[in-house]
């Protein structure tokens, strides 16, 4: 009777671990799926979020806040409407969303330098995040400076001791809001940025994730056309996602704290005379477009001819008649990024912005399929 019920428990222990090894690649994947963040900016009304499907969204960026002396300062009530329209939305839709401020944007950091320049400007900046923060309940902040060090907006002053400065503003942010608070910045995606806007090394130990702009590689100074968020980089553009990655990687970054970047809008370029119209042409930048419109802004009735370029993954669309080149992201352009993200293992994928998407069948939609 005894060595029956041995029998029949040994039975029963290999069937458990037949079972539970079983499983174990499902938990594994399911683990792997779970951490990859798909990262939306937002800059918009408080009612038009509404419509966006936040639930295929890991993390909510309210753009922008600014400085106000030393301080960060949500400017309107329309924003703080914004934000707490969010904060209800994460309630009702999507309790696992992380929804985070930002500071600065294209042109809303021309003191930064000043400000983060001193002890006293940082501790006073990390101070009133906290306390915005603690007021709308929100997860965490961005920082969008640009740039550290280099040349950015016209007028903004940078100095070389930016560098340093972005590491000790991202320490005390640290120190001040505690280890669960999420803290990332966005990041240049271009050779110039890389290598000197940036401490790699030591900023790694007080972010949790680090927003790679990997769009506007040629942007409204630049003098030739190209791929303004190329996943690959070609014989005749350097700058593209891949290449921001690598330099990254070599310098110091976790594969795990990379997110690279997806353009939901596309920019125009106008081609000099007498050169093709086509990419890498003298040229100079017309205006940009969103992607919910793109039906109508790359249609073959306004006069376009959409092509594929295959060593950048990319997309881009001729009009010969008016002169433009157009280069943005697309429904494949977007997959590619997303899987490319996925096989890196990179922390995730992030975009600019939700309010040019469409409302349905968008490419955060693409993003979610793409997982």
């Amino acid at each position: 009777m005894g060595r029956i019920i041995f029998e029949t428990m040994k039975m029963f222990l290999h069937v458990f671990l037949f079972t539970l090894i079983g499983f174990i690649p499902e938990v594994q994947s399911q683990t792997n799926h779970s951490t990859f963040r798909v990262i939306g900016y937002y800059s918009g009304s408080p009612t038009a979020i509404d419509s966006f499907k936040i639930e295929q969204l890991t993390h909510l960026i309210f753009c922008f806040g600014h400085l106000k002396g030393n301080k960060f300062e949500i400017g309107s009530a329309a924003d703080s409407a914004t934000i707490q329209r969010m904060m209800t939305l994460k309630q009702q839709r999507n309790p696992l969303l992380i929804v985070m401020l930002s500071l600065g944007g294209w042109s809303g950091c021309g003191t930064c330098s000043e400000v983060f320049n001193t002890e006293v400007g940082r501790k006073e900046f990390a101070l009133s995040v906290k306390e915005l923060s603690d007021y709308f309940k929100t997860d965490g902040i961005d920082i969008d400076w640009e740039y550290p060090a280099i040349k950015g907006f016209p007028g903004h002053t940078y100095r070389k001791e930016d560098r340093d400065n972005l590491t000790g503003l991202l320490k005390e942010i640290r120190e001040v809001n505690g280890a669960s608070f999420q803290l990332s910045f966005a990041a240049g995606g271009f050779t110039t940025y890389i290598d000197s806007s940036v401490d790699w090394k030591k900023v790694v130990k007080y972010t949790n994730f680090i927003n790679i702009m990997s769009y506007d590689l040629v942007h409204g100074y630049s003098k030739f056309s190209g791929h303004h968020t190329p996943l690959f980089a070609t014989p005749h553009q350097k700058e593209a996602t891949d290449n921001a990655v690598q330099m990254m990687l070599k310098a110091g970054v976790p594969a795990a704290q990379l997110i690279i970047g997806a353009a939901f809008y596309g920019r125009y370029f106008q081609v000099d005379s007498g050169y093709p119209v086509d990419l890498y042409q003298p040229a100079h930048f017309e205006h940009g477009f969103s992607w919910k419109h793109h039906q109508d802004s790359l249609s073959k009735g306004n006069g376009f001819e959409v092509h594929w370029d295959k060593v950048a993954q990319a997309p881009y669309a001729i009009n010969k008649q008016r002169r433009l080149l157009a280069t943005y992201d697309d429904q494949r352009s977007i997959s590619l990024k997303t899987k490319y993200a996925i096989q890196k293992h990179l922390g995730g994928i992030m975009f600019w912005q939700l309010c040019d998407d469409s409302f349905r069948d968008g490419l955060l939609n693409v993003m979610d399929k793409s997982k």
